[in-house]
């Protein structure tokens, strides 16, 4: 897609996107209204919040995008995948500019009443699945982002998991976007009372250096006793916006693995939030951001425990090479009913640059009075004693920063129980380790 657009994110492009969807339920049509006419209202976020005093969307030009097109014909499928490789999936889903390409599921999984595949098509032949869920969880007017999101997705992933079935193999989700093209998609998975699932997602450009905009939304609402383990890597192209809200729901004794890495994109602001809604909840978030260039990458995230005898832990380890900036803003909420909360939050940060940045701001709002919490954030860089003793025992200095990166990251990796997408995320990082200034 060219960067200059024919249709655009106004009124008469908005009308245009939903007469090429005229097959849509119209309760899906009523909320689309709903959200477009709630961005039309808002204005851009500013500096002048805290949430986004430290990221500068200025330079950001939605008119240079146009929304998405309706699917036509087939598709090519460029091979820029990493973590399908050392995977047996149950399921695979490709799509290119929020264009679907491929969908499969084991007969096997169908047969349980697995559902897995386009959101847009489950909004149609399964409404009963996905109605009574979408936009539960993530707010469509949080800010002018979402409002968009809300009013133009398109695509779409679902997966729809019955009461107290268990997928053995993981499902695979692929989002590829072309130079200049743009990804709306909406991730939407429910997990019903007891059931289980491993999801693998991971979005990249054509290119490296390639453009683009996504602006996308992730939902993930897991009843009683359920478990998951979703894994979402992001590598767009290093001219790419992208912009994300991401919100789970975990209900009681229910477990959630929620593993980030974000490497892709320009300009990257994400919104991620854990609600531990039902008492033994527990939720775990394993996060990887590494930055060149000037990349600019700032995650919000939020653990909210609404129960009581809830656990959640995030983790994230950045680093930043060249002249980009990570920006890392966390917060645990507990709010007065959620008495034997047990929350732990922490950001490390490893600066490879003297030009690179590091922002890190851990929070705590607390309103019961029996809980353990604790948060903490870290950032340095890297021992110059360290690199002597590696040169001195034959290593390069580019193969003692690499391993002293690879280090630091170990952590996150050893947390991380899918061993292929373990060691994938460990090669992408060393590759784009340079030596160190």
């Amino acid at each position: 897609m060219s960067l200059t657009a024919s249709a655009t994110f106004d009124a008469s492009g908005f009308e245009g996107f939903l007469e090429a969807r005229s097959s849509e339920p119209q309760w899906l049509t009523l909320l689309r209204r709903e959200s477009f006419s709630h961005a039309e209202a808002m204005d851009w976020p500013s500096r002048r919040s805290e949430e986004w005093i430290r990221t500068d969307n200025r330079i950001f030009q939605l008119h240079k995008y146009a929304p998405p097109q309706v699917p036509g014909g087939e598709l090519e499928i460029p091979d820029v995948a990493q973590l399908r490789e050392g995977i047996d999936p149950g399921g695979t889903m490709l799509t290119v500019d929020s264009q679907l390409a491929v969908e499969t599921l084991d007969e096997s999984l169908a047969a349980m009443g697995v559902l897995f595949g386009s959101l847009e098509r489950f909004c149609n032949e399964a409404p009963d699945k996905v109605r009574p869920f979408l936009y539960t969880v993530v707010d469509p007017d949080y800010d002018k982002f979402a409002a968009l999101h809300a009013a133009f997705w398109s695509g779409g992933q679902f997966l729809y998991v019955p009461k107290g079935v268990v997928i053995e193999k993981p499902l695979y989700i692929g989002s590829v976007m072309s130079d200049g093209g743009i990804d709306t998609s909406h991730t939407l998975i429910v997990l019903e009372e007891g059931a289980e699932a491993t999801v693998i997602h991971e979005s990249n450009s054509v290119d490296p250096a390639a453009g683009g905009l996504h602006m996308g939304a992730i939902e993930i609402i897991q009843k009683p006793n359920s478990h998951l383990r979703y894994v979402n890597v992001q590598e767009w192209g290093h001219k790419t916006y992208h912009f994300a809200h991401q919100k789970a729901t975990v209900d009681r004794d229910a477990t959630l693995q929620w593993t980030v890495a974000a490497m892709g994109a320009g300009l990257a602001k994400v919104n991620q939030s854990v609600d531990l809604i039902g008492p033994g909840a527990d939720s775990q978030v394993n996060g990887v951001l590494f930055t060149e260039g000037r990349q600019h990458i700032a995650y919000h995230t939020q653990q909210h425990h609404k129960a009581p005898s809830c656990h959640s832990d995030f983790l994230y380890k950045s680093a930043q090479q060249d002249k980009s900036r990570t920006v890392w803003r966390g917060m645990i909420k507990v709010d007065k009913k959620a008495q034997k909360t047990d929350g732990y939050q922490r950001n490390d940060n490893l600066v490879l640059s003297n030009h690179s940045r590091a922002d890190s701001i851990p929070g705590l709002e607390i309103e019961a009075d029996d809980v353990r919490c604790t948060h903490g954030s870290t950032t340095a860089k890297v021992d110059e004693e360290q690199i002597f003793y590696a040169l001195c025992r034959g290593f390069t200095r580019k193969e003692a920063v690499r391993m002293i990166v690879s280090g630091f990251f170990q952590q996150i990796f050893d947390r991380i129980t899918i061993e292929s997408v373990r060691d994938a995320l460990a090669l992408a990082i060393a590759r784009q380790v340079r030596e160190y200034e």
